[in-house]
């Protein structure tokens, strides 16, 4: 029996590695539609900084980075990489490069204080105005998320935050609040970024703000359900009340590794297809067929929360388009018990793997311990959201890879990051590739314009474009991969820029 799985798998690289390899092709910027949105990506809290400034109000995640013990280097967030006071020097960056799009989240607290709406914070107002004008005279499109994790505190510590149902009430006088202050040049919205990321690691791992660990599992199922009324609240105002008049569209940011099942057998195929209804399926299933996935149903029984009628019909379709975050891929085998501890892998039952059945690693790997990198996985998680969602418009919101914090090489090798370059090729090709299989996907925003602060790996780990230094004076230096965008994005007539 081992020799034939190991003889299947082998054989399953075999067609995978041939397949990628025609497609692999030397593309130029005029192969993608001309009017594909090119773009990066960064988030409120980690490049923001200001944490207190102009009336800031404190989030989860300011409390939780102060907090010993709870970020890996013993950093926090407070200055980041000081963009709040930086915005038009990295504004000019952006333009610089060529790209065309700049998504980026709001902070709720900076604009509530207290996260309740009770009172406006101006100076929040005033500041993203300034931010979205400066965005728009450097001919750069605003794509705004909503919410990116960073949830007032006061939400918290007055009444549990995601755990009660009331945020969705204060989540859509929130997002109102955006809308009627920056929609008449906001054409692109998100509601939630990666709901599950605030579910499983807020509160199941508890390597997220709020930090909450060992509790009922059904906590997790808990908020992510409130995260999803909260998204189609606030989507029904927005379509109800201003997107007549604006003309804008809005979507929900989820995130996917792509899971390729190890052999051919039914039992892993099915342990494949139950990974990406616990990904993709928690929350786009309900979108688009008014229910959680019935493998969550079988699996979960009543820790699965159940959505009244009016709830389906406020989320049924709530979307203009799907956010895609994609960074890498696993194998995925059936096993009764998950090797990861924790209740949201074990009743998946399903292992998932970085080894080909020959021992080889799937792709090489980057320097978080979860990112290989595998391009063809994001063409196969697009196809597959095309075929189970009838063929939705699709934005990758958000692909990248990291690099150590290194202090100790020569400043030019860190500036020098050819690992990335080849990483942006070959999923930049897989996105042209999906598109010829007949995929909608209608933009790209690479993560991250530079380095920032990386969540509970504080500064140790690098996504950037740009080189951020800092220790000396957070200045901002364009690596190779900044400047192979560069190259590309303004290679109108495919000259240069190519993907070979």
């Amino acid at each position: 029996m081992g020799t034939t799985i190991l003889a299947d798998g082998l054989e399953k690289k075999r067609k995978i590695e041939e397949e990628w390899s025609s497609i692999y092709l030397s593309l130029t910027r005029p192969d993608f539609p001309p009017h594909f949105t090119f773009g990066v990506a960064t988030s409120a809290f980690q490049v923001e900084g200001a944490w207190n400034e102009d009336g800031k109000g404190s989030s989860i995640w300011d409390s939780f980075a102060h907090v010993p013990g709870n970020i890996c280097d013993g950093s926090n967030a407070d200055v980041a990489v000081d963009k709040y006071h930086r915005y038009k020097e990295d504004i000019e960056l952006i333009a610089k490069l060529g790209f065309k799009a700049y998504r980026f989240s709001i902070s709720w607290s900076r604009i509530f204080p207290d996260g309740f709406g009770t009172e406006i914070n101006l100076e929040g107002i005033r500041h993203y105005n300034n931010f979205i004008n400066a965005l728009i005279e450097n001919d750069i499109q605003p794509y705004v998320t909503l919410y990116h994790w960073d949830l007032p505190l006061n939400l918290l510590n007055s009444m549990g935050g995601w755990l009660n149902e009331q945020i969705v009430k204060y989540f859509a006088i929130y997002a109102e609040t955006c809308f009627s202050n920056f929609g008449d040049r906001v054409k692109n919205w998100i509601t939630i970024n990666e709901p599950l990321q605030t579910a499983v690691n807020g509160y199941c791992t508890g390597v997220y703000a709020p930090g909450k660990c060992g509790n009922s599992s059904s906590e997790m199922y808990l908020v992510a359900h409130h995260q999803l009324l909260a998204h189609a609240e606030a989507v029904s105002i927005y379509k109800n009340k201003y997107k007549d008049k604006q003309g804008g569209e809005i979507g929900l940011v989820v995130d996917c590794e792509w899971s390729e099942a190890l052999s051919d057998s039914i039992e892993d195929r099915n342990a494949a297809t139950r990974r990406l209804d616990f990904q993709l399926g928690w929350y786009l299933d309900p979108i688009y067929y008014g229910d959680y996935p019935e493998t969550m149903r079988e699996k979960l029984g009543d820790s699965l929360p159940h959505f009244s009628e009016r709830d389906k019909e406020l989320l049924n379709n709530s979307i203009d388009f799907v956010g895609l975050n994609h960074y890498t891929t696993r194998f995925v085998r059936h096993a009764k018990t998950d090797l990861e501890d924790n209740d949201f892998y074990r009743v998946q039952e399903a292992d998932r793997i970085a080894e080909w059945e020959g021992g080889e690693m799937i792709g090489e790997k980057a320097a978080s311990s979860w990112l290989y990198i595998v391009p063809w996985g994001l063409r196969k998680v697009l196809n597959y959201i095309c075929t189970r969602y009838n063929n939705p418009p699709v934005y990758v919101t958000e692909n990248g890879m990291d690099d150590e914090d290194d202090s100790t090489s020569p400043f030019h090798e860190r500036l020098d990051n050819k690992l990335r370059v080849s990483y942006y090729k070959g999923y930049l090709a897989a996105v042209h590739q999906a598109i010829k299989d007949g995929c909608d996907v209608r933009g790209y925003f690479a993560w991250s314009l530079m380095d920032n602060f990386e969540w509970h790996l504080g500064y140790t780990k690098r996504f950037g474009l740009i080189y951020v230094d800092y220790r000396n004076g957070l200045t901002r230096h364009l690596k190779s991969s900044a400047y192979w965008f560069l190259r590309f994005l303004k290679d109108e007539q495919g000259k240069n820029g190519k993907l070979d």
